[in-house]
């Protein structure tokens, strides 16, 4: 008996049995999933933001033994993608972008800033890459989790990327940190606006990246970064962006932080100098270290 009537056999015992074959299959494709929410939104970040918008002013947060409203946990941000695509990814630009104001979803940069961008990804290497400290908003977007911890007084927000970086955001009514001293972090201040921690961050170097797509700030960037509970488990993130050396006026993302599903989830180190092997790589390809950004003469 040859091999091809012994498949012909077997397939005709299957067709008898009732076994559906890949064909058929194929006629049957499953149904669609319905569209993911968070905190009962739609997902995409205009949409959300306008959603949970409506949602913060009517849900009641839980709260700390002094009264803050009670923001701890472990955080993740799926929705921010890492800030890799701020403005959206084509063909669906209008759904994915995370800036919803302007509200076209563009960052609205000086023209030259806008070609620096391009510039940045074509010659130089992400700051990351080599483990320098990273700022708001990216802190907060990065993949892996963070981790707030409230006192009286201050917060702190641990972050498992990066290099086990971290914020101490100081609420007691201190000033800023005088001009000529910069951080890479920046220097952060909070206050609680109702239901609302608001944390202004100035004092920054400006030699950082927002992601690896090459989206930059300068060193008279001010951040105004607001978190309110849409529910026990969804935090509304938004961060308003001025820096008026790259871009022609202030804008704004916006996108979810959403609690660990993981009752035990641990943030763990991340040892990113120790590990660092990408730099040499890319500098013998022809990328340089990031001078910082090249304003117009």
């Amino acid at each position: 008996m040859t091999w091809l009537s012994l498949t012909g056999r077997f397939a005709t015992a299957l067709a008898a049995a009732g076994v559906c074959s890949l064909g058929v299959r194929a006629q049957q494709p499953a149904a669609p999933r319905p569209p993911r929410q968070v905190a009962g939104c739609p997902s995409s970040p205009a949409a959300f933001h306008a959603c949970a918008s409506a949602k913060v002013k009517t849900f009641t947060p839980p709260r700390t033994p002094d009264g803050q409203p009670n923001l701890q946990g472990v955080w993740e941000a799926p929705m921010a993608g890492g800030l890799n695509n701020i403005e959206g990814r084509n063909p669906q630009r209008a759904a994915t972008t995370l800036v919803v104001d302007p509200p076209e979803g563009t960052i609205p940069y000086h023209p030259w800033a806008r070609e620096q961008k391009a510039e940045n990804v074509a010659k130089y290497i992400d700051p990351y890459y080599h483990c320098t400290p990273i700022t708001a908003p990216r802190i907060m977007a990065s993949l892996r989790a963070r981790q707030i911890v409230q006192f009286q007084g201050h917060l702190t927000i641990v972050n498992e990327s990066g290099g086990h970086s971290f914020r101490v955001v100081y609420l007691d009514g201190r000033p800023h940190l005088p001009k000529d001293i910069r951080l890479w972090r920046g220097d952060s201040r909070g206050r609680w606006d109702g239901n609302t921690l608001e944390i202004e961050t100035t004092n920054l170097t400006g030699l950082g990246w927002y992601s690896q797509a090459g989206d930059f700030f300068s060193d008279a960037l001010k951040m105004t970064e607001r978190l309110a509970l849409v529910d026990a488990n969804t935090i509304l993130y938004t961060v308003t962006i001025d820096d008026p050396k790259v871009a022609t006026r202030p804008w704004t993302i916006a996108f979810a932080l959403e609690r660990s599903s993981d009752k035990n989830y641990e943030v763990m180190e991340e040892a990113c100098w120790e590990n660092e092997q990408d730099t040499t790589e890319l500098l013998a390809v022809g990328l340089k270290l990031y001078p910082g950004p090249r304003y117009p003469q």
